[in-house]
Parts: structure tokens; sequence; C-alpha cells
């Protein structure tokens, strides 16, 4: 990515979207195997659910899911490009605990595929 990011912001803005969509699907971060099925989810089914809420855009709760989802996107990319920049990007606990499931699923799809 060209020019000047700042990574601290776009962090907290993200999760701070993550902990609001987290609160309209009532989930628990302190659960590491409800997380980790999200974060599953999240790298599996996206495509799925977005054509499932484009049908039906009066659920609400497959919209937060949906925009939760766009944000795990989102928040990959950020760790990434920051990475590439010499830069580590560190977000609080939901950040951390969502990362980490997120991690941790997506090296296990590179490993299976």
């Amino acid at each position: 990515m060209a020019g000047f990011e700042n990574y601290q912001d776009a962090t907290r803005d993200i999760e701070l979207e993550i902990e609001r969509m987290g609160v309209a699907l009532g989930i628990d971060w302190s659960n590491e195997a409800q997380v980790r099925a999200l974060a599953h989810e999240a790298l599996t089914e996206s495509t799925d659910l977005v054509r499932q809420a484009a049908a039906d855009p009066a659920d609400q709760q497959l919209g937060a899911k949906v925009t939760l989802f766009g944000l795990a996107n989102l928040m990959l990319r950020t760790m990434e490009e920051s990475a590439n920049v010499g830069l580590e990007t560190h977000g609080g606990p939901i950040w951390k605990t969502f990362g980490r499931a997120l991690w941790a699923e997506a090296a296990l799809r590179r490993t299976e595929g």
C-alpha cells in the first residue's frame, strides 16, 4: 500500500466495530471454542452468507455476521500490511482473541489445502 497509514487508528476503529458486531451476535469473546468456530466460519462461509444477506436484508443477525466477517478480512489485511512495512499492529483484547483464532484457522487451511 502506498503512502502513510495510521495502523493504530485503523486497529482501534476496526476493533470497536468488531466489538459492536459481537454484542449484536451475543459473542462471548472469552469462549475460545466459540471464537474459533466463528473464525472458521468467517474464513469458509462468508461468501454464502453474503448471498443470504443480500436475499434477506431484513435479517439483522445475518447482516451483523456479514459485517463481522468483512471486518475480520480487514483486520487480517491491516496486520499483514503493517507487518510488510515493519510494524506490529496491536489491538485490544477482542482484537487479539479474534486475531489468534483467525490466524490459527488460516494456518489450518494452508496445511489442509
